[in-house]
């Protein structure tokens, strides 16, 4: 199969493709090549699969806006280019099947392929829905979701429940034992893109944290805030900060990490609980229907860890929540089995079958 792949959600993509990859498939991604809108830093998925040696094909679209900024009426005039490239590529690359892991990126892709009856499968990584695959869906042949929750807003029809992939660096390390130092070590990361305001808060708690811990950190690239060139300056043995890091980094670090402080969306939420890490989470305030919340909600309510919310989050709290988890922290330490593996297989196996049946109807 030519499989063309879209969407902002990386790692269960990385994850099928390492699947398709072992069969005779050519993939293609689809993507956004720069990580934040007006930002020149390069995004994650860009780099992560050039260096895969991957085909990627930077897309300029229209991002889905819930509230009006100075990027708001740049981003509309951006649609018509979105479609126009949509177009060129799927004419070019003549996919077999579409395969969409959500965002904004995704959509004028999907509804282009949709127009030159390519089809179209899409997985859901949330417990409900996200916007752009509340729209996505209604092109879609098949919709995988990753959790009983998701049915509800899709047609029974093409509802396949598949779970959400894990990398295969998460499964890899979670059988491995993780390296000891020291002191204990705290992960801290504000997700692929970096998080302003997890980096202000780390800024001004070091002194505190460094008592107790070594510290992991990695910060993100916006060129707006330069926090790496301010976090950098704090460096030393006990504190480490880094731009950004590759999958298997990443899972090395979620496996030798005593506590790991993040964002809570639903890939990051699944991999800590996959592996049973502390966590204390601070939900972005602004996700679709207070997604982060709910997925820091799920978290909490398994006893893996402690929510601070944006609000409340100061200096202080920040320090406070993460002595409180670590001064309890084997009361923590539980792996949750939600996530099987074969996940990856499964969506795979939808993509043959869609595909399969679109050779019979021709």
């Amino acid at each position: 199969m030519r499989v063309l792949i879209t969407g902002g959600h990386l790692s269960p993509a990385l994850s099928v493709i390492d699947e398709l990859r072992k069969g005779k498939n050519e993939v293609l991604y689809v993507g956004r090549k720069r990580a934040l809108e007006g930002d020149r830093a390069n995004s994650l998925e860009y780099r992560t699969i050039t260096e895969m040696g991957i085909g990627f094909f930077p897309i300029i679209t229209g991002r889905l806006q819930r509230k009006f900024t100075r990027h708001t009426l740049p981003s509309m005039l951006k649609f018509p280019v979105g479609f126009s490239q949509s177009f060129y590529v799927l004419n070019k690359f003549k996919p077999d099947i579409v395969l969409g892991f959500g965002s904004y990126v995704s959509l004028p892709v999907i509804i282009a392929a949709y127009a030159l009856r390519i089809p179209v499968v899409i997985h859901e990584q949330t417990f409900e829905v996200g916007m752009a695959n509340k729209i996505a869906s209604k092109f879609a042949s098949r919709v995988c979701i990753s959790w009983d929750s998701s049915q509800r807003f899709f047609p029974k029809s093409k509802v396949v429940l598949t779970g959400n992939p894990l990398r295969k660096e998460i499964l890899k390390v979670s059988k491995e034992e993780k390296n000891k130092g020291d002191l204990p070590l705290l992960y801290i990361t504000g997700g692929s893109l970096g998080s302003h305001f997890i980096n202000s808060l780390v800024r001004d708690s070091l002194p505190d944290l460094l008592k107790t811990f070594r510290i992991f950190h990695q910060c993100g690239d916006a060129k707006e805030y330069k926090d790496f060139d301010t976090l950098e300056k704090l460096q030393d043995e006990r504190y480490e900060v880094k731009k950004f890091l590759t999958p298997l980094e990443s899972a090395h670090l979620l496996r030798d990490c005593d506590m790991i402080v993040s964002r809570a969306g639903i890939n990051t939420v699944s991999e800590i609980m996959f592996l049973g890490k502390p966590s204390v989470l601070i939900p972005i305030p602004f996700s679709q229907n207070n997604e982060q919340l709910k997925n820091a909600m799920f978290v909490k309510e398994h006893k893996l860890g402690e929510i601070l919310e944006q609000k409340n989050a100061n200096p202080a709290s920040f320090s406070d929540i993460i002595e409180k988890v670590f001064k309890n922290i084997n009361s923590y330490k539980k792996p949750v089995n939600y996530f099987e593996e074969g996940s990856a297989q499964r969506i795979v196996a939808v993509l043959k079958n869609v595909h399969k049946k679109k050779k019979i109807k021709k």
